[in-house]
């Protein structure tokens, strides 16, 4: 199977993508969206993910790797929710704010834009390689 790509969102505040640099991984869990939660357990080891930060700084800061496929969220016992496990890949050199998304023509069709309100979402491989050349930043 291909590699697949992703957006992931989290409040700075919550839980930043330094904090995940310093964890160097995290069980990515309470997701309570039927949509979202598709989205986790359609991800597969190896994906890669944008990493944005909402409410607070509105920005894509960087890459996370998704370390374990998906699995029933221990944080919802007798629920039908899911988790994947990721680990930090790249911060970008430069973030890529919402503003700079919104006015690139190329991304008109991006989920973070079409599905605002959805905490994961995919990403096609041509918006995700938009994103880093914005980012100034390359990966693997």
């Amino acid at each position: 199977m291909s590699r697949q790509y992703w957006l992931m969102k989290s409040e700075p505040s919550k839980y930043s993508f330094a904090q995940l640099v310093r964890d160097g991984h995290t069980m990515w869990d309470g997701v309570r969206n039927f949509e979202a939660r598709n989205s986790l357990r359609a991800m597969q080891a190896g994906d890669l993910a944008l990493y944005y930060h909402s409410n607070e700084g509105k920005a894509v800061v960087g890459v996370a790797r998704i370390k374990r496929a998906a699995y029933p969220d221990p944080t919802a016992p007798e629920e039908d929710w899911s988790v994947v496990d990721i680990e930090p890949l790249v911060p970008l050199k430069a973030q890529v704010s919402l503003e700079a998304i919104r006015s690139e023509p190329d991304l008109a069709e991006i989920a973070l834009l079409k599905r605002s309100r959805l905490s994961v979402v995919p990403v096609s491989k041509e918006h995700f390689d938009r994103i880093l050349k914005m980012g100034k930043t390359k990966v693997a």
